[in-house]
């Protein structure tokens, strides 16, 4: 089975990006606005119960993630997608290198750029043109994440909570 791990921000900072995810984003209805923390992989239910246990660890040392959507961003070349770009702090690089660490499954498909997906799977022309009306928009929330999850993929694509685990530590 699929899993990943990712943080929802408040639901202030979802309904901003919901507004646009809405038309650009076809992945809109099989995942509520998120930061991935972890890319998906695939793990056992043994793989699971050991995952689990360490992220129970993990979320009992660090403290609630501190987060600001600074501007809008895109990952073009590479691909089409625009996202809120969440400006990497050392405490974001630091949790993001302890999960990386501690749970040893799939391989990183990209550099860490921590970010909340609003628009993807557009042409080129689509992209210039979307990009171009929201980076006159904008973005500048500020954000504060208690928790993290461990979601896994269902048969249609969608993602689903399989825990969550609270940041109550310190670091």
């Amino acid at each position: 089975m699929k899993y990943g791990i990712v943080a929802f921000p408040s639901k202030k900072l979802q309904d901003l990006a919901n507004t646009y995810r809405k038309r650009y984003d076809p992945h809109y209805a099989k995942i509520t606005p998120h930061m991935t923390l972890k890319d998906s992989f695939d793990a056992t239910e043994d793989d699971i119960q050991s995952i689990v246990k360490q992220l129970d660890d993990i979320a009992a040392k660090h403290a609630p993630l501190n987060i600001h959507a600074s501007r809008i961003s895109s990952f073009f070349p590479t691909t089409n997608a625009i996202y809120f770009r969440i400006e990497p702090t050392e405490q974001l690089q630091a949790f993001h290198r302890v999960l990386e660490e501690q749970i040893p499954f799939g391989d990183s498909k990209h550099v860490f750029v921590p970010h909340i997906t609003i628009a993807q799977k557009m042409t080129d022309s689509e992209h210039d043109d979307i990009f171009g009306q929201l980076r006159m928009t904008g973005v500048d929330e500020h954000d504060s994440i208690d928790r993290i999850h461990l979601l896994y993929q269902l048969e249609d694509g969608s993602w689903t909570t399989y825990e969550t685990f609270r940041l109550t530590g310190a670091e």
